[in-house]
């Protein structure tokens, strides 16, 4: 992968991550009283595959960048 590809993919990491942050930490109904957790959290399955599609993007770019500089050391 190109060096910019690398720096994309590091970016979409991060951008998901904050965006999954801002879904994770919704809270709906602050003043009533909710018996269910979901119904407390009702974006955390989204923010949960934001974080698992930032983490694969992450991984990808790490290892290629590796790749990258092992070669580069050769």
């Amino acid at each position: 992968m190109k060096f910019k590809t690398e720096v994309s993919l590091l970016f979409i990491a991060i951008t998901l991550f904050s965006v999954a942050m801002f879904f994770y930490s919704y809270q709906s109904g602050v003043g009533d009283i909710i018996l269910r957790q979901s119904d407390a959290f009702p974006y955390r399955g989204i923010a949960l595959a934001f974080v698992g599609f930032g983490s694969v993007s992450m991984v990808t770019a790490s290892i290629s960048y590796s790749k990258r500089s092992k070669n580069i050391l050769q």
